[in-house]
């Protein structure tokens, strides 16, 4: 069984569990991120997609009209966070996921 099904199969409390394996494309590829707009009722530009790598997270879901929240944690997070790009097209920057209410909320009220 693929990690979908093995996740599909934990029930977890969630709108929405899918891979790039179930949808046949991964990222950077825009397909990926069309899958994501897709699977959801929101517009592109109301979906805040996560990630901790700037040129397999960011700059795609940037390109796809993504709003973006670059997370510094693991690797890529650690190797990339002084990139001067990473302010530039970042909507927001987090250490944690823990830190999203209240960045979004400040966002919200920032009236983007």
């Amino acid at each position: 069984m693929r990690a979908g099904g093995l996740l599909r199969g934990l029930d977890l409390p969630s709108g929405l569990v899918a891979t790039s394996d179930d949808w046949g494309a991964a990222k950077p590829e825009v397909g990926f991120f069309e899958h994501v707009t897709e699977a959801t009722p929101a517009e592109p530009g109301e979906i805040l997609y996560v990630g901790d790598r700037l040129d397999n997270d960011i700059r795609p879901a940037v390109h796809a009209g993504l709003l973006t929240a670059l997370i510094r944690r693991g690797p890529w997070g650690r190797i990339q966070q002084r990139d001067p790009d990473a302010d530039a097209i970042a909507t927001m920057r987090i250490d944690s996921q823990a830190e999203l209410p209240e960045k979004i909320a400040k966002f919200n009220a920032e009236g983007r």
